[in-house]
């Protein structure tokens, strides 16, 4: 059986890649390359645009694994086309290529914004869905559209809403974001919002560990993948400054409204006691996968 991975030259998807050939398995990338290029040689890779079309033959019974998209929560506030077309629309793109040539399941990687600005934390799965980012808005669209094609046409699914994921080969995101401006200027450091927000973040392993777990599944359902703890901005701000060796003095935009941008979530913890019973549980922390993910930064840097 082919597994395919949309985004499997980005971040999550390279490092599935990886643990897919590590086990024997028949793997294809499909990828436009502009979000990493970070190639497996054993894999059969697939240069498309998935915003344009889909053309691309795929044997039957394949698994695909959709986690092709734009994923940077902050600019979907202002290009928002964009987002559409690199989530929705990709998405859409997908589902037709899993009809089209049979597919026997789509695995599809959701996000926490999807809950929005909850006031259930621990968030179940069963909260109510208000997202209050374009980001969400977009995932959550891609949720109805796989659901809709799952229950016309027979393709099974699972999908996964993820915390924050971190670490290695990461191009985006606040602890990215901090190498970044600590390397351009070790004695400043801006920090969006007030620092007091707090989230929840996965180290990239245990990621694809709920990944691969969901290849095993058949339930076509939703189930959060999180840690069990959060970690607020400014307790991040300090973690890479550490990892970097710098003492900043620290400088905060916006800091009435305590939110970075136009729709950030301020607290979010996912529920995963139903991960749990699934079988799936994270290895480490939100404190211990941020320490990693600053370390893999400062010690691979990329273009700044």
């Amino acid at each position: 059986m082919e597994h395919i991975v949309t985004g499997g030259a980005g971040f999550i998807g390279s490092h599935l890649t990886d643990a897919l050939v590590s086990s024997g398995k028949e793997v294809s990338i499909i990828d436009n390359l502009s979000t990493g290029k970070h190639l497996n040689k054993k894999a059969r890779f697939y240069r498309k645009d998935l915003r344009e079309s889909s053309d691309v033959r795929i044997g039957s019974g394949s698994t695909i694994y959709h986690l092709a998209a734009n994923p940077d929560v902050k600019s979907s506030a202002t290009d928002t086309v964009e987002h559409f077309r690199s989530d929705v629309l990709t998405t859409i793109n997908i589902m037709e290529l899993a009809r089209k040539h049979d597919a026997s399941k789509v695995i599809f990687t959701s996000s926490s914004v999807v809950y929005g600005e909850t006031n259930i934390i621990p968030t179940p799965e069963t909260a109510q869905l208000k997202p209050i980012s374009n980001y969400g808005i977009f995932k959550l669209f891609c949720e109805m559209i796989i659901e809709h094609y799952s229950s016309i046409y027979g393709i099974d699914y699972e999908i996964l809403r993820f915390a924050n994921v971190t670490g290695g080969r990461s191009e985006h995101g606040i602890v990215y974001d901090f190498v970044r401006k600590l390397s351009s200027n070790p004695a400043r450091l801006e920090i969006l919002g007030n620092g007091k927000q707090s989230k929840s973040y996965i180290y990239y392993d245990d990621a694809v560990s709920a990944l691969l777990l969901a290849s095993r599944l058949k339930r076509n359902e939703c189930f959060n993948v999180g840690s069990k703890d959060t970690i607020s901005v400014n307790e991040i701000a300090k973690t890479v400054s550490k990892q970097a060796g710098a003492s900043p003095r620290m400088v905060y935009k916006d800091k009435l409204s305590g939110r970075g941008w136009a729709g950030d979530v301020r607290k979010m913890r996912l529920s995963i006691k139903k991960a749990g019973k699934l079988g799936w549980k994270p290895s480490r922390g939100s404190k211990e996968a941020v320490r990693l993910s600053a370390a893999d930064a400062i010690k691979h840097p990329f273009k700044i």
